[in-house]
């Protein structure tokens, strides 16, 4: 069974950086491209940023464009998110997804594209 475990979340004062982390289990045999996204109070499920399985390709929503920065490490199936200069609009809880298939260049922005979702870490950014 796969299981996403998210962490790295806390407060931080604007222009600040934290790293989240995302480690999957039960993906031995699968190949999966990895998302990362955010739901703040009141609001839906927003896309974030994307990596394809290979790490080649990302992908991230424009408001955190040149901010933030998504990586992984499949050796230790664990995906990554770095996120820089911080705002307080960046508040939220902030989920990774799994979708699993073919190894590939391909990444997803969608959240129904995402077969598995971790519990979440929550970030609170200061101003």
């Amino acid at each position: 069974q796969v299981q996403l475990v998210e962490s790295g979340g806390g407060l931080v004062q604007a222009g600040g950086s934290l790293r989240l982390s995302c480690t999957a289990s039960g993906v031995t045999s699968s190949k999966p491209a990895m998302g990362w996204f955010r739901q703040a109070p009141g609001k839906e499920r927003e896309f974030v940023a994307a990596i394809s399985w290979s790490g080649t390709r990302t992908n991230y929503v424009d408001s955190v464009k040149g901010r933030f920065t998504v990586s992984r490490d499949n050796a230790k199936n664990t995906v990554y998110l770095q996120m820089n200069s911080l705002k307080p609009e960046d508040t939220a809880l902030y989920y990774c997804g799994a979708r699993m298939g073919l190894a590939g260049t391909s990444y997803y922005t969608a959240a129904n594209d995402y077969s598995y979702w971790g519990q979440g870490t929550q970030v609170t950014v200061s101003s």
